[in-house]
């Protein structure tokens, strides 16, 4: 429908708009806050006068629209709901920030100038999208305020989308569902979110929104009388204990429903708790706790509680600072039903999120659940060295996640993303613990480093000064703090380890009679189709390039005739000869699922990925594996309808791949054996000791070591220096055992 308002009619709803935003301030208003709120009012009314939305409106309608929100439901202050109605202005004016500055003062300056980055961030792809996302998160770190007004901009925008062309509906929205929503969840702003994802599916899954709309309409009925029935029982019994009390009941959104729809493969009528009852009470005492565990008691009185269903999270609030108790009961009619109890404190918190939170913080000196997320994001924002595809991804993970409740042997509480290892318990403890982590005991029992905790474990770590980082932890630490400390080590080491094979490849040369020079250091480059000298003497320091492979190059330059063909290299000395601080990955490898097998695939044209992509793998049924990257366009529904097609797969440097071997060693029994072994193994040439187990009888020993290699000559090497030792007899390759 157009818009058709005259020039008095919308000069009268400006006046409307302005007592209804001072009408429904969170926050109690001075006569200073509302002085600055008009200024700021006037402003955007004079600034943007010449200007439309879409629809034909005021475009001024937006920012008001907009500090509303930021008013009434989040729930901000004086200096937020001034900078709302400035937000545009010098992103679409003539106004500049210095001149916000001088009008209204240094904060409310910062905060527009902070949105107005945001506005200007391009979107052209996945990695500009990721990278952008960075910096918005940014001016998260420096005001949160910033992101909480870029929200209600957000959101008032999925309000009138509608208006704006339909190419463009379907990017804003999934972008609202990909960054937004997750953000005011993480926020603790639950209404808000729950809006912007029903408001995301309308415009991406049309559709599928108004098919499960018709059906709430079609039910509505039934389901008022339904919760009218229940709530009429549960308000009896309150009143009896004299509760202040207020029952709400309510359907469930409809991206939930459908959400529920897809992870439980039912239909509309087969999801069970589709709508909830909410009880907000007024304390009856100073312990908000046990009134809420009475009502409990009350509500469980008449209705039978399922036992899995129950939900404490006035005890162990989550990181948003959420605090209510859930539960479902079986009504009358053999329905289920989720019931909220909430007090009035612990209601608003709910509902505003991060303002509340300030209200009502004591100043005990603990960290509020906001608090420990934004130190979280502040350590994934520091950890610079990570590219923009992995930094969302570990944000994604680690912000946007279910969490788990670990605990140390000392009761310490250490909140963590579902599906984390005892390796990002580690580094949760500190990062010198996680550095030097050997083992993890897991409510008393030894587990694998990869074991996946779940809430409730008493974990305990272990620790050696001579343990270090290891690759392999990157394939089960999910945190960003456990991942980023351990790439920086591992970078460490092969530094260290490039210096050793530096001076190794020096003995080597001379050995074959080659000098050690520049032009030979970039023709080795160039022969193993290396990127830098980095890349060269780190492979020589860890084994992967062996003797046989050098002595292949040495015969090539002593053929008189590959050296009279032998093109010139085209590279540039400076282009070659180069240390590098970073050691480039050389993809040359696919492996699939945890064992890292090489299994036959080919690419899917959708989305055509090239090594070194993150890729998964999807098992078709004529035509085997089909290679996509996680960003493919198809990703989404795959993931969400054929999850169990899905294989995990990555692109690896072959050169960096180990294996395990079974060793058997026999021999004279002498005191110190073991530590002989073991000390010979930890010194060849980085092997990594996976089981070692020895007996001693009569004064014979026998024992089996696994080891992980990564090529034939570090094997015969370690297999030599173990026989050097005084006492050993016998070192025999085992096969591995099924």
């Amino acid at each position: 429908m157009a818009y058709t308002a005259t020039i008095e009619e919308e000069t009268q709803e400006l006046k409307r708009l302005y007592k209804d935003l001072l009408k429904g301030t969170y926050e109690v208003l001075s006569t200073d806050d509302k002085k600055e709120i008009r200024k700021a009012f006037d402003l955007a009314v004079d600034a943007h006068k010449d200007q439309r939305r879409k629809s034909g409106e005021p475009y001024v309608f937006h920012p008001i629209a907009v500090a509303k929100i930021v008013a009434d439901e989040i729930g901000l202050g004086a200096t937020s709901i001034v900078a709302a109605l400035l937000h545009d202005v010098v992103e679409d004016t003539y106004y500049t920030v210095e001149d916000i500055e001088q009008l209204f003062g240094e904060t409310v300056a910062r905060i527009v100038n902070g949105l107005t980055k945001i506005s200007h961030l391009k979107k052209d792809n996945a990695s500009l999208q990721a990278e952008n996302y960075r910096k918005m998160l940014l001016t998260l770190h420096d005001d949160v305020r910033v992101i909480l007004i870029k929200i209600a901009d957000r959101y008032h925008n999925m309000q009138t989308l509608g208006s704006m062309p339909l190419e463009n509906q379907a990017r804003i929205a999934s972008e609202t569902l990909y960054i937004y929503a997750p953000l005011a969840h993480r926020l603790g702003l639950y209404s808000i979110k729950t809006e912007l994802e029903d408001l995301g599916l309308k415009y991406t899954e049309a559709e599928v929104y108004y098919d499960i709309a018709k059906q709430i309409k079609d039910s509505k009925e039934d389901r008022e009388k339904y919760i009218s029935e229940f709530t009429s029982i549960i308000k009896e019994s309150l009143e009896k204990e004299d509760f202040d009390f207020e029952v709400q009941g309510r359907t469930k959104s409809i991206f939930s429903i459908r959400k529920k729809m897809l992870k439980q493969g039912v239909s509309f009528e087969e999801v069970y708790d589709k709508f909830a009852i909410r009880i907000i009470y007024k304390p009856q005492s100073k312990d908000e706790k046990h009134d809420a565990w009475k009502i409990y008691s009350i509500v469980t009185d008449h209705f039978t509680p399922n036992p899995i269903r129950l939900r404490d999270w006035m005890t162990q609030p989550k990181s948003t600072g959420y605090e209510a108790l859930h539960t479902t009961v079986m009504g009358k009619s053999g329905k289920w039903i989720e019931v909220q109890i909430r007090s009035q404190r612990m209601h608003e918190i709910a509902e505003k999120g991060y303002a509340a939170h300030y209200k009502y913080k004591h100043g005990s000196g603990k960290e509020t659940g906001l608090e420990t997320w934004l130190n979280k994001l502040k350590d994934a924002l520091e950890n610079t060295e990570v590219d923009a595809i992995d930094f969302m991804e570990n944000i994604k993970l680690n912000l946007y996640s279910k969490e788990i409740y670990t605990f140390t042997p000392n009761g310490e509480i250490k909140s963590l993303p579902k599906g984390a290892s005892p390796i990002d318990f580690a580094y949760s403890i500190h990062t010198e613990v996680g550095m030097h982590c050997r083992g993890a005991k897991v409510n008393g029992k030894m587990v694998p480093l990869s074991k996946e905790l779940a809430s409730g474990d008493q974990v305990e770590i272990m620790t050696s000064l001579n343990q270090k980082p290891k690759l392999a932890w990157l394939d089960y630490a999910v945190t960003s703090r456990a991942r980023s400390k351990i790439k920086n080590a591992l970078k460490e080491e092969q530094k260290a380890l490039g210096e050793e094979g530096k001076e190794i490849l020096r003995r080597k040369l001379r050995s074959l009679k080659i000098k050690y020079n520049e032009k030979t250091i970039n023709n080795l480059v160039s022969f193993f189709k290396l990127k830098t000298s980095l890349d060269l003497f780190y492979r020589i320091g860890n084994g992967s390039i062996s003797n046989v492979e050098l002595k292949k190059y040495a015969n090539q330059q002593t053929n008189a005739l590959y050296s009279f063909f032998r093109p010139k290299s085209k590279r540039k000395k400076q282009d070659i000869y180069i240390d590098q601080d970073e050691v480039s990955q050389k993809f040359d490898l696919l492996v699939f699922g945890s064992n890292e097998d090489s299994l036959p695939y080919t690419n899917s044209v959708c989305c055509n990925p090239i090594p070194g992509d993150r890729v998964f793998g999807f098992t078709t049924i004529n035509e085997g594996i089909k290679l996509h990257k996680k960003d493919c366009p198809n990703a989404i529904n795959m993931r969400a309808n054929y999850r169990y097609r899905i294989v995990s797969a990555k692109w690896i440097d072959s050169t960096q791949r180990e294996f395990i071997v079974n060793l058997m060693i026999s021999g004279i029994d002498k005191v110190g054996i073991v530590n002989d072994v073991s000390l010979v193994i930890s010194n060849s040439m980085n092997v990594n000791i996976q089981n070692i187990n020895i007996g001693t009888e009569a004064g014979y020993f026998e024992g089996h070591i696994s080891v992980s290699i990564k090529n034939i000559d570090q094997l015969n090497t370690l297999i030599s220096n173990l026989k050097s030792i005084e006492g050993v007899m016998k070192v025999l390759r085992e096969k591995l055992s099924k």
